[in-house]
């Protein structure tokens, strides 16, 4: 692809570059922060598309001299290209292009930090492309596992937990046979349950909550000859991340574990040792935190999860009165 420059702020930038008495390698340099900047907080989608034309045309600027800068025009394009909305993939297939391109070249002269953000960066662009057998989800995993040996807990505990719950969600969509079906759901909260021996509830709120949300989770859906005990956990793990989440600084992160924590009251008993009883105040709970996660959805326009709690809370009323 060759961008088209047609946003004055971006003719304005290059031009500016242009009559700069700077060094080419300068240069170079300036567009990529120029790009950046439209690419970390853009405005409008036609933000980032103008972050792609500055990258391409520092990416034609390096010629075959500057080999790191070029390598890092291609993951600056590659990083806005993943990021543009967009029906299709071709974008995406572009990125993947970038990401396989400049990595090597990233592998030779950049530091470790830089190459395993790109590396994390090509796992996301696979996982996105697998829905559309355009990649494999054992590359993408591959990806991420390549990444953490740089993105350890100690130093990089944000990217750690997000590179496990990427992961943790890739072995979620493989498509395995039906008998091995258990095997990858396993591994998925093992993958959880991995990144939570380290990131704890103190240092590391939001990371910890979005990793127990995702557990509880997986863990619900877990096939299983204990449902119950998986549902128990579930419940457990619900619990621990809205010790973090709540409707007033995190709405809708907060009715996304509520959502959850109600499909997983649905399905348990009052009294776990007495399941003949029935689970009439699980109902009830489950019926409240749907409404409550109703309201949120549609108050913040979450057209679609709204739809989803709205059907599970006509269930959960035919379910009462049955």
């Amino acid at each position: 692809m060759t961008p088209s420059i047609t946003d004055s702020a971006v003719k304005a930038a290059i031009a500016a570059i242009a009559s700069e008495s700077a060094t080419m390698e300068e240069k170079i340099q300036m567009l990529i922060e120029i790009a950046q900047g439209f690419q970390k907080k853009p405005k409008t989608a036609q933000d980032l598309r103008n972050a792609v034309s500055l990258y391409y045309r520092a990416y034609e600027m390096c010629g075959e001299e500057y080999t790191l800068l070029k390598a890092r025009a291609q993951v600056g394009m590659a990083g806005t290209l993943q990021i543009i909305p967009d029906v299709g993939t071709e974008l995406l297939l572009q990125a993947k292009v970038g990401y396989e391109e400049a990595l090597p070249t990233l592998q030779q002269l950049a530091l470790p930090e830089e190459v395993a953000e790109a590396q994390m960066n090509l796992g996301l662009v696979l996982q996105s492309l697998v829905p559309f057998n355009l990649a494999r989800i054992t590359d993408s995993i591959q990806a991420y596992h390549e990444a953490l040996r740089v993105f350890t807990w100690q130093d990089y505990p944000q990217e750690y937990a997000i590179l496990y719950n990427n992961i943790a969600i890739a072995y979620l969509s493989m498509p395995l046979a039906s008998e091995r079906e258990y095997l990858r759901q396993g591994l998925a909260v093992q993958s959880f349950e991995v990144a939570l021996k380290h990131i704890n509830l103190i240092d590391h709120p939001r990371e910890y909550a979005m990793l127990q949300n995702n557990l509880g989770n997986a863990l619900q859906y877990l096939v299983s000859s204990h449902p119950l005990e998986n549902n128990l956990r579930a419940i457990a793990a619900y619990n621990e991340a809205l010790k973090v989440r709540n409707p007033k600084d995190t709405p809708l992160e907060y009715a996304n574990t509520i959502s959850n924590k109600a499909n997983a009251l649905f399905n348990l008993p009052d009294d776990p040792e007495k399941p003949e009883n029935g689970n009439s105040n699980n109902l009830l709970q489950a019926h409240n935190y749907y409404q409550e996660a109703w309201q949120i959805f549609t108050q913040h326009q979450q057209i679609e999860q709204a739809e989803v709690v709205a059907q599970a809370l006509q269930d959960v009323e035919a379910e009462m009165m049955s």
